[in-house]
């Protein structure tokens, strides 16, 4: 299962910078060409890259339950730290256009 998922922001990378930091004390992060992800485990991974006024974000796992929680290390935490109350409109990748 793969879904993405676009943040607008005004300081992107602000925004990663902080998530890599909170998140990377708890699980692998691999940092690369404006961007970062986040490897919970060898099959529930997500990502998230500077991209204009904002973050796109992936969410990567094998059943719905994982990747609920993979969409939360990701977008959860980053609506968080913008001090936002709206949940991450997450779209299924193979429907994305």
């Amino acid at each position: 299962m793969n879904t993405t998922a676009y943040i607008a922001t005004d300081r992107p990378a602000r925004y990663l910078k902080q998530l890599v930091s909170h998140v990377g004390r708890k699980i692998p992060v691999e940092e690369a060409d404006g961007g970062a992800t986040f490897r919970l485990s060898d099959t529930a991974v997500g990502a998230a890259v500077v991209d204009g006024d904002g973050l796109r974000c992936t969410a990567t796992a094998a059943d719905a339950e994982t990747l609920a929680r993979v969409q939360h290390v990701v977008g959860g935490h980053l609506i968080r730290f913008m001090g936002r109350d709206e949940p991450v409109a997450w779209t299924d990748a193979s429907q994305a256009s």
